[in-house]
């Protein structure tokens, strides 16, 4: 599994949902399996359960060998923790890091009531990514007794079941900000390069990168490139199950 890379689609919600559908139309197009990372709070409007169109396109996508995976409760960042958090979460998630200085009591209540308002609409996700790639060490405890597969982290992704961190660094645009096209860049030339030495590697797609004209081409040219040089789209549920040792077998 060392060739291989995993496309995400993040802060999938309803009022998101037309860009999702957007990147996932691109993806399908390649037959690209893709990882959606679900909202399911009141993030700036209804809660991803009570919109029937976002329910029936997540489903759907589903079927077609999509994961659909846990991305916080209401992506807003929530107060307090040490200093040095609170910037990252200002500087690195722009706001939304949600579960970058909780506790382990509050992350654990953050944590199920995503997982039980999904599970309301017939979505029980195996996997979580906090929003900004950001959680504390609360939270990281409060997973571990959710039944939950992995987590995700912006270099790595943790099997919650084994403990082991795989080295999977996360590639992003930063869409408005003063390092954008320096950022685009270097997206596209560490995609090409960990392709063609065979490394794995992940895309990160967010619905605000298709308001900046050139990011989507960019991106898709990334992901054809990685696909021309032998490379295997999977799941991070696909990833992390693959990674595991046979049971009764050597890790």
């Amino acid at each position: 599994m060392s060739a291989v890379f995993v496309v995400s689609v993040h802060d999938v919600a309803p009022w998101t949902l037309d860009p999702c559908r957007r990147w996932l139309a691109g993806l399908d197009e390649r037959g690209v399996r893709a990882t959606l990372l679900l909202v399911p709070g009141p993030w700036r409007g209804v809660p991803a359960a009570r919109d029937p169109a976002l329910v029936r396109w997540a489903h759907a996508a589903r079927e077609r060998g999509h994961e659909l995976a846990l991305h916080g409760w209401e992506h807003r960042g929530v107060p307090g923790g040490p200093p040095a958090r609170r910037m990252a979460g200002l500087l690195v998630a722009r706001g939304c890091a949600e579960f970058a200085a909780l506790g382990e009591r509050a992350a654990r209540e953050r944590l199920e009531k995503g997982l039980a308002a999904l599970a309301s609409v017939g979505i029980a996700p195996c996997g979580f990514t906090p929003p900004g790639w950001l959680a504390s060490p609360g939270t990281l405890t409060a997973l571990r007794g959710l039944g939950l597969d992995y987590t995700t982290g912006h270099l790595t992704v943790r099997d919650l079941r084994t403990g082991v961190a795989h080295r999977v660094p996360a590639l992003s645009h930063r869409p408005g900000g003063l390092g954008e096209r320096a950022g685009a860049r270097l997206m596209t030339a560490a995609a090409r390069h960990r392709s063609a030495a065979g490394l794995p590697f992940r895309v990160a797609l967010h619905p605000a990168d298709l308001a900046r004209p050139g990011l989507r081409e960019r991106t898709l040219a990334a992901i054809d490139g990685a696909l021309a040089a032998g490379m295997r789209p999977c799941t991070y549920a696909e990833l992390v199950r693959a990674r595991r040792p046979a049971a009764g077998g050597a890790a």
